[in-house]
């Protein structure tokens, strides 16, 4: 089988499209024949490495993908082959407190398809069963694909650790990226009010679409001073940050009473200096957000696959394309996901 393998990180080059024996599904997994796979910052993060961290080299790409079930190890039978299937990135060791309860990001053996083991950017991949979430018939593949990280992570954002209520104002950062798409949407499902940054006027208007209510380009104007006009004197309720060192520092002052500022990355830098007297004086809560429990996931494919969250796709390439797919990435002009095919003729 093909499958997109990193042996060592660096640039684009280092992508290596290989063939590797069709492996075999042990007890409680299930191997899927891939159809789709979605990239994530995550996988540019694999290939390029990231200081302090150590991932599992040579490995397979791939943390969001979506196919048919191609077969079932001992006690993971119960899906019948060619069950339509997209795959919960996130997997856990199932026994301890936090997987009990739910909260399966929160296990010490907490793990990601293609970050810590190998993942779907393969004609072929391994998965627990429990991280399987069967796709309605009618749902296209391509679309199963392209949801379950990012809107995991923007659900376990506002819902989970910011407790996001209706009515209240919701500043989303880079309004493009995957993250922020859905977070765009959930925010309106949950009856928020949101207002969207981005760099350029075409992505705006996409975000205006999705249902901001107020944009700034932050290229071409002060998105501070047009998050304070449209936030009013209440200030705004939650900040949705992935940017970092560019952005989170002088949100932290647009922030109300009570306001929430939740973070999952750091794309413009992790250290940053940050002024504690609006913290404490305003009773602001800084939040640490990764991923979600299975328990999310299953509840986030509902909305997406009822039509209620829709995933956008920015681009689709070839598996040998690969290559072009982190450039696409890397660019900053994707509005959505980046999609492989990998057997695009799987219906």
């Amino acid at each position: 089988m093909r499958a997109v393998r990193v042996h060592e990180h660096g640039d684009f080059d280092v992508l290596r499209l290989e063939e590797l024996p069709v492996p075999e599904p042990g007890p409680g997994e299930v191997r899927i024949r891939v159809a789709w796979a979605a990239l994530n910052h995550l996988d540019t993060w694999v290939r390029r490495g990231v200081p302090g961290h150590r991932f599992p080299l040579p490995i397979t790409l791939g943390c969001d993908f979506s196919g048919i079930v191609d077969a079932a190890g001992p006690g993971a039978d119960d899906l019948s082959v060619g069950t339509r299937v997209a795959v919960a990135p996130g997997h856990a060791c199932g026994n301890c407190p936090a997987c009990a309860s739910g909260r399966h990001n929160l296990c010490r053996r907490f793990g990601i398809y293609g970050e810590t083991c190998d993942g779907g950017d393969a004609d072929f991949a391994i998965v627990r069963r429990e991280n399987l979430l069967p796709v309605p018939d009618g749902f296209p593949l391509d679309l199963a694909a392209a949801f379950p990280l990012t809107f995991l992570t923007a659900w376990h954002m506002l819902v989970g650790r910011c407790a996001l209520r209706p009515g209240e104002k919701v500043l989303v950062h880079a309004a493009g990226s995957g993250v922020s798409v859905a977070a765009i949407q959930i925010a309106r499902l949950w009856g928020a009010r949101v207002m969207a940054t981005a760099g350029n006027p075409e992505k705006l208007e996409r975000a205006r679409r999705l249902g901001a209510e107020r944009t700034a380009d932050y290229r071409r104007e002060d998105w501070t001073e047009a998050a304070r006009d449209w936030a009013g004197r209440g200030g705004l309720d939650v900040i949705v940050d992935h940017v970092g060192a560019d952005t989170l520092p002088r949100g932290i002052w647009l922030l109300g009473r009570g306001g929430r500022l939740v973070t999952c990355g750091v794309t413009s830098g992790a250290e940053m200096k940050l002024n504690f007297a609006p913290i404490f004086f305003k009773s602001l809560s800084v939040l640490g957000s990764t991923m979600g429990g299975l328990g999310d996931q299953r509840e986030v494919a509902e909305h997406v696959f009822a039509g209620r969250l829709e995933p956008i796709v920015d681009s689709r390439f070839p598996l040998e394309g690969v290559a072009d797919a982190h450039r696409r990435v890397a660019s900053r002009e994707v509005f959505g996901k980046v999609l492989l095919e990998v057997d695009p003729t799987l219906v």
